[in-house]
């Protein structure tokens, strides 16, 4: 199970999810209350492990941007929060001469349509570069860090006959936290996990206690 701690501001609680075992932690360029820019989070990536994924988190399609706050930061994979586009994928990698992973969200709202997720879903993965596609919930016009679960019900079979056929990466988001992620797993089967504000004491910073929980109850539901 791969895990994701996402939305971190600072090199202690970036350090610490390393530490407890986190496969990656993520870092917001795009507007939010836990947004960084690329000097600051450059400050912390060199002092992490090169094993450990640099996720930066993305809203602008504009590539030139993301490539050198992507060089400036340390990153090694680019999360797309924006609509899918297969030429924007494109250019992040050949931009990056190969050396960074792009993962795509796509957004499930509230009423979520198992047959319209699925479709979206298939589109996304059928594109070589896309390393993951990441399941997020989207609640009163808000695309991710609300803290809130889409529909699992309604979706998860779906997901796991689409990860069975294509043999491709999902990760689920979206209100987890350390509570209700054995469930999640249980649900979806998915590649990853990713949280944020389920082990946040305040936004922007970690909750040490949510943490270790959420990283262990992660690896628990994998055994």
């Amino acid at each position: 199970m791969w895990v994701k701690i996402c939305a971190n501001t600072n090199l202690e609680d970036a350090r610490l999810a390393a530490e407890l075992g986190a496969d990656a932690v993520g870092f917001v360029f795009a507007e939010s209350k836990r947004q960084v820019n690329a000097e600051q989070v450059a400050a912390i990536t060199r002092e992490l492990p090169p094993s450990v994924a640099k996720v930066g988190v993305f809203t602008s399609t504009d590539v030139d941007e993301i490539l050198q706050a992507a060089n400036t930061a340390g990153l090694t994979a680019i999360q797309l929060h924006s609509d899918f586009d297969p030429d924007l994928v494109d250019a992040i990698v050949a931009g990056s001469k190969g050396m960074l992973r792009v993962l795509q969200v796509i957004d499930v709202p509230e009423e979520a349509s198992a047959a319209k997720l699925e479709s979206a879903l298939r589109t996304t993965l059928e594109h070589p570069y896309v390393e993951a596609a990441l399941l997020d919930a989207s609640h009163g016009g808000m695309s991710g860090g609300t803290g809130k679960t889409f529909d699992w019900a309604a979706t998860a079979a779906m997901v796991r006959r689409v990860q069975a056929e294509t043999g491709s990466r999902v990760i689920v988001a979206g209100g987890l936290r350390a509570e209700n992620v054995v469930d999640a797993i249980s649900a979806f089967h998915p590649w990853g996990v990713d949280v944020a504000s389920g082990v946040e004491a305040t936004p922007g910073k970690k909750d040490v206690a949510r943490l270790k929980g959420f990283l262990a109850a992660s690896r628990q539901a994998t055994h």
